[in-house]
């Protein structure tokens, strides 16, 4: 059993989904703060919702791949494409069942949320407990990377596109 790698996935089920939520409000805790919204949703829109899920990720993936990285060669290839996966399925499950209902809801929004974390986190888990050798990570962190860039791009400049409206403004 890989105890060490399972450790540090329930863990960052936790940590992502408690700072994810946290998230949720820090923006306007901060009274608005330039920074802090970069790094938090700005308005209710799907793509801001996404960075709740993509930051603690990303910064939790940082302390994660440095404690695991000897015992699991792959944790660096793995890490990143978890994050992109967790991170693509909010909008993914979001505009799936607003699709099928017909409207969104709190409650499944924040389920949504949940889930994405688990599946970004089993995907890990999936991919550094299973790889024997070291994979080439340079691909996916460069997605991730190139996320991390838009995400800050975007949140006080974005594109004219549905992702980046708040629900109630599509």
């Amino acid at each position: 059993m890989n105890k060490k790698l399972l450790f540090f996935i329930i863990t960052g089920i936790l940590f992502t989904s408690v700072i994810g939520t946290l998230l949720h409000f820090t923006y306007e805790w901060s009274q608005e703060n330039y920074f802090v919204g970069l790094f938090s949703p700005v308005n209710e829109s799907t793509w801001e919702h996404m960075k709740l899920l993509f930051f603690p990720m990303f910064f939790y993936g940082i302390l994660a791949q440095l404690f695991l990285k000897t015992d699991y060669p792959c944790i660096s290839y793995a890490y990143p494409i978890g994050i992109l996966i967790g991170t693509l399925a909010i909008p993914v499950i979001f505009y799936t069942y607003t699709g099928i209902l017909g409207d969104n809801y709190m409650v499944l929004d924040i389920l949504t949320f949940y889930i994405s974390v688990i599946i970004a986190y089993t995907v890990i888990y999936l991919i550094a407990s299973r790889c024997q050798a070291q994979k080439n990570p340079l691909l996916p962190k460069l997605f991730t990377l190139l996320l991390f860039a838009a995400f800050v791009l975007f949140t006080f400049s974005p594109p004219a596109l549905g992702i980046f409206l708040p629900p109630s403004d599509i």
